[in-house]
């Protein structure tokens, strides 16, 4: 039976000591992807596309609102910049949960002219381990 959206999701990022952080009420909103790449292997004999299913991959772009408060989203993500930290991304939701090792390419903190200050944290894999929901 399909479930109707507005349940709420668990977002924890490592931070730059690999420490595992929740930073759910940061999080205003995000996106994740587990694309494959595909190969075209068609041969000239034929009359429809073949293809193979290639590698597996993840990507996730975190966005939120400010907060320096300890163990919270500037706190982890501050150091995006200056370390090459590989960080543990979790998305938990109704009793499922999607982890993957993550390097993070930015933190980009934007400033609105209504005053807020937000910011966007995109994520990538980073250990070639298949993302499956467990």
């Amino acid at each position: 039976m399909a479930k109707e959206g507005g349940f709420p999701f668990a977002v924890s990022v490592d931070d730059g000591a690999a420490a595992l952080q929740v930073i759910s009420s940061d999080v205003t909103n995000f996106a994740f992807a587990t694309p494959r790449g595909v190969q075209d292997v068609t041969g000239v004999d034929k009359s429809a596309i073949e293809r193979l299913l290639l590698l597996a991959d993840f990507s996730v772009t975190l966005n939120g609102v400010f907060n320096d408060a300890a163990n919270m989203s500037h706190a982890v993500l501050k150091t995006v910049s200056s370390t090459s930290t590989v960080r543990t991304v979790t998305l938990a939701v109704s009793g499922q949960t999607l982890t993957n090792e993550c390097v993070f390419s930015d933190y980009s903190l934007t400033r609105a002219q209504d005053g807020s200050l937000v910011w966007t944290a995109p994520g990538v894999l980073a250990n070639g381990a298949v993302p499956t929901w467990s």
